[in-house]
């Protein structure tokens, strides 16, 4: 399977950004507009500061309904996310997702941050190379019965 730096490279060069101080209705509009689930909240000068995903802000919505129309995206983001570093392989981040019951890993090479991996890029990588995966067990006991 290849590596996530790899994965990484195939995503959309442009990263969901969004402004820490950017209000959640316009951070909605952004969401619906480009079809994502998330965005990455970064300062000015790119330094990751956590993820908006629709999940943080259905619940917010649901359990706390004083939100305003002023409410901005650092008051609801989450930034308790665990990270992965790049050199990470694709199962250590499907360990880690499954280990901390998260869908998105903020992929970091040394303090750099480099995107985010989520749980539909690694269902794609399982996807793409379904016969590495599981074909594997099935040709070996074929290889053992044939003979």
């Amino acid at each position: 399977m290849e590596n996530i730096l790899t994965i990484l490279a195939k995503k959309q060069s442009h990263f969901n950004k969004v402004s820490p101080d950017t209000t959640i209705k316009d951070a909605l509009g952004r969401l619906q507009n480009q079809y994502c689930d998330y965005l990455i909240v970064l300062d000015d000068d790119d330094n990751f500061l956590g993820l908006l995903t629709e999940h943080e802000i259905v619940t917010r919505l649901y359990f706390n309904s004083n939100i305003e129309e002023d409410t901005t995206v650092k008051q609801i983001m989450n930034n308790r996310f665990p990270v992965t570093d790049a050199s990470c392989s694709i199962e250590d981040c499907m360990r880690m997702m499954r280990r901390f019951n998260v869908r998105y890993l903020p992929v970091f090479d040394e303090l750099h941050f480099v995107g985010i991996i989520s749980s539909d890029d690694i269902l794609h990588q399982a996807i793409l190379h379904r016969a590495e995966i599981f074909d594997k067990d099935d040709r070996q006991v074929y290889m053992e019965y044939a003979y």
